[in-house]
């Protein structure tokens, strides 16, 4: 059972995703908040699997709560999904930065939500290769000259490789129709590495592959 909690400020928002959630097979509403000190509350309280965060509360907004959430080392299992009106909201670049899985738009269809809560409680970063190219294209713009990663030693080169995919857009399908791979093998070399690095997940993987310079400005194609 995938247990989601809900936090936006609006009643009828959360209202309209319980309904939506609670009629699914395999994922109830653990909880609601109306505020993100109180969703960082119950996070602590619940542990949920999911967390559907909007960006915008009063009291403590979605990313600072966020943050609250993944740097504490007892709930490194809860996801968080940000929710936020526009697809490239000026917070969106900052959100994978605090550590979120992804984001939705409010307006999302009802079945990509369903999707979207399976996928990233299994661990798949909730962002099309599009919009990883548009925030690496934002590390671009707003990053300094990256210093390579120690930690990146650790690697193989064909993980190296891999990583080097991922932080460029491509899916997993892609990376393997690259390297003439299965599907199956080039996730388990995705995984291999978040696993070496420590990153939460695969949002995570791009924002170290480009932070370490192993992916550069120009590499977007």
């Amino acid at each position: 059972m995938i247990r989601v909690l809900l936090a936006d400020d609006q009643s009828l928002v959360r209202a309209g995703f319980r309904a939506l959630l609670d009629a699914q097979p395999g994922i109830e509403v653990a909880g609601e908040a109306a505020d993100g000190e109180e969703a960082l509350a119950l996070v602590r309280q619940l542990r949920p699997d999911l967390v559907l965060m909007d960006i915008r509360m009063p009291v403590l907004d979605g990313l600072a709560a966020t943050r609250g959430i993944t740097e504490d080392p007892e709930l490194a299992e809860v996801k968080v999904v940000m929710l936020t009106t526009f697809e490239l909201d000026e917070y969106v670049f900052e959100a994978i930065r605090s550590g979120a899985s992804g984001f939705l738009v409010k307006d999302t269809e009802p079945e990509e939500l369903v999707r979207a809560a399976r996928a990233v409680v299994d661990g798949d970063a909730l962002l099309s290769p599009g919009v990883t190219r548009r925030l690496i294209a934002e590390f671009a713009a707003r990053s300094k000259e990256p210093a390579e990663a120690a930690a990146l030693a650790e690697l193989t080169e064909r993980e190296r490789e891999v990583m080097t995919l991922v932080g460029i857009g491509l899916s997993n399908e892609e990376i393997a129709g690259r390297l003439v791979v299965s599907p199956l093998t080039a996730k388990t070399h995705v995984s291999r590495a978040m696993v070496k690095l420590g990153v939460r997940d695969r949002a995570q993987l791009v924002v170290l592959a480009y932070e370490s310079g192993l992916v550069r400005p120009g590499w977007l194609g």
